[in-house]
């Protein structure tokens, strides 16, 4: 795919992530001159259009103002080193964009914020607005609060999620690297940059390293992640170097710079977005051939009869993961109308034996097909 045939699109809404590496100095934290040049890039591309900014940065910048350095430290330490680099790291924000009369709001998020749906909508409704009224929003996770139950986990899903809900045109990850690569550069001479991933299949994932630096949480791996969600909420995303001045501007103009990952042709509904991929799955229910076949190529709902196997303790109205086989993988997930218990007792079960099993029938499916999306 050449540069003209990147299918960006009129850009009205822009997400842009920077990783820990570009906006902080090792042992020094936060660095001026590096978020001072984001701003300049960000500020020159942003009159017509609408950009958040999602940032990494404020446990690192933390970490440096309390000389914590590189001793192994407690949650409550991380949280505390997270509160003081937050704060920081929003200054540094405010005074390289105040130089170009942009506006800008912290916005912090925790996966419960994503995964329960009313909050969900609030943190959309909150962004939308801070939009409205230009104001440029400054995304993290709340590092203070957050535990591993409520980890979103990086920046990179993070900004996939942030792009999902806000319905953007285009979200730019800025790294150390400039795309995606046969090899790991560094060891490979040979290594070959892809321009263009039209899907991020199994030989695809298999080329993501981890990072290596102790800095930084996402490496590639979870940058595809993060292409996943977004291809599927309609949104191209690219992967470019954030060290290369003016890469936004040519990114933006359509150039072959970094690596650009395909939106699906069909994006999925609001909904959908948030049942695949903001609420993490409270259990698994393996299904049969049958079910498989009739979930993924007839788009039937899921019926009791199609269950051979229930994994862990939900609720009714939580999200499931379904899988296929004994041991087989993950390939949709759906809002259940039972709770772990009540399907344990009528898996296997005809529509009509619901009653008999359960003492009531309150639905016949386990999940309706408009509540199930096909991953």
């Amino acid at each position: 795919m050449t540069a003209r045939e990147r299918r960006l699109g009129r850009v009205r809404r822009l997400v842009v992530k920077v990783g820990s590496g570009l906006v902080t100095e090792p042992g020094a934290g936060a660095s001026p001159a590096r978020i001072g040049a984001l701003a300049d890039e960000i500020a020159a591309v942003r009159p017509g259009r609408h950009v958040v900014l999602v940032t990494s940065g404020a446990i690192a910048t933390g970490v440096a103002r309390l000389g914590l350095g590189a001793r192994r430290r407690s949650i409550p330490d991380t949280q505390a080193a997270a509160a003081v680099g937050q704060a920081g790291l929003m200054w540094h924000y405010e005074a390289a964009f105040r130089r170009h009369d942009i506006r800008v709001g912290q916005v912090l998020l925790t996966a419960q914020d994503i995964g329960d749906r009313a909050r969900y909508l609030n943190a959309k409704n909150t962004l939308l607005s801070l939009l409205k009224f230009d104001v440029l929003p400054v995304v993290n996770e709340n590092d203070t609060v957050a535990v591993e139950e409520i980890k979103v986990g990086d920046n990179d899903n993070l900004s996939a999620l942030v792009a999902s809900l806000i319905d953007a045109d285009l979200l730019v990850l800025l790294t150390d690297v400039d795309g995606l690569y046969t090899d790991d550069p560094t060891l490979d001479v040979r290594a070959r940059k892809l321009d263009t991933v039209e899907a991020v299949t199994e030989e695809i994932a298999r080329l993501a390293r981890a990072a290596r630096d102790g800095r930084s949480v996402g490496g590639m791996v979870t940058k595809l992640q993060a292409a996943r969600k977004a291809a599927a909420a309609g949104v191209p995303m690219v992967i470019a170097s954030g060290r290369r001045p003016g890469v936004l501007k040519r990114v933006l103009d359509g150039e072959a710079v970094g690596t650009y990952f395909a939106p699906k042709a069909r994006r999925l509904q609001a909904r959908k977005r948030w049942i695949a991929f903001a609420v993490p799955p409270q259990g698994r229910l393996t299904v049969d051939a049958g079910a498989l076949t009739a979930l993924t190529l007839h788009g039937k709902s899921l019926l009791p009869s199609g269950i051979v196997d229930v994994e862990g303790t939900f609720a009714s109205g939580e999200v499931v993961a379904v899988l296929a086989g004994a041991g087989g993988r993950e390939f949709a997930r759906g809002v259940v109308n039972f709770d772990a218990a009540e399907l344990r007792k009528i898996r296997g079960a005809k529509t009509n034996e619901i009653e008999q099993r359960l003492g009531y029938r309150s639905f016949d499916e386990v999940i309706h097909r408009d509540n199930l999306v096909i991953l």
